[in-house]
């Protein structure tokens, strides 16, 4: 699982950081709410842990500005700010939960399966887009009513398109889920593979974006 954690204080974050490497989360660690915004909303994260005390003023901003953009990734708020007006206010804003520091990485981490459990039920198990249409469950996948066979790579690169719509995934993020599907990646892999969809689909459905990466278009272009 990827993890977005955005937390000013080092000392804390590298701690965490470590502990949830233990458990098998990748974390990735920005210190400001402008650059979090820029990281959630450019990257696919399974999970935002948020400090609301941040260089740049409290990060209640953070949260709205997320959800005004349809960045549903669920954000677990870990704060020192106890005030009830505060996590009431967090919680109105889009937060899916509220832990107050210091707490133990076991509780972090327990609270953090909960969240990808309510969000995982929540996915569709059928995704539609440009008349394709993807069935998470059947592993089987549709363009104009007609089947089409995507090898496992296709598959599951389209899905994280179709699982993000007019939201612009970047060369490295695909390269690192790409890698970690097979151990290692080609330098032209995505581009062939996403050249491979484009063909069995078609050419309007993921737009290149030049010098930042790709973005599936959810709707045809006139």
């Amino acid at each position: 699982m990827r993890l977005l954690l955005v937390e000013d204080d080092s000392l804390l974050a590298q701690g965490l950081i470590t502990a949830l490497s233990r458990m098998h989360y990748r974390t990735e660690h920005c210190i400001t709410g402008s650059q979090a915004i820029v990281a959630a909303t450019s990257s696919g994260f399974d999970v935002i842990i948020l400090d609301l005390g941040l260089p740049d003023g409290l990060a209640l901003h953070v949260i709205k500005t997320l959800r005004a953009k349809k960045v549903t990734t669920p954000i677990l708020v870990l704060t020192a700010w106890d005030h009830l007006e505060t996590k009431v206010e967090a919680l109105n804003a889009g937060a899916d939960d509220y832990v107050l520091k210091p707490c133990d990485s076991r509780e972090i981490e327990a609270r953090l399966r909960v969240l990808l459990r309510r969000y995982q039920q929540r996915q569709q198990d059928i995704l539609t887009c440009q008349e394709v249409e993807m069935n998470m469950q059947q592993h089987l996948c549709r363009y104009q009513g007609r089947d089409i066979v995507l090898t496992s790579r296709e598959f599951l690169i389209l899905k994280e398109f179709m699982l993000n719509p007019d939201k612009i995934l970047s060369r490295q993020y695909l390269d690192e889920l790409s890698s970690g599907w097979t151990g290692e990646t080609e330098s032209n892999s995505i581009e062939v593979h996403i050249h491979n969809i484009r063909k069995k689909t078609t050419a309007s459905l993921i737009k290149t974006v030049r010098g930042v990466g790709y973005m599936l278009v959810s709707h045809r272009e006139n």
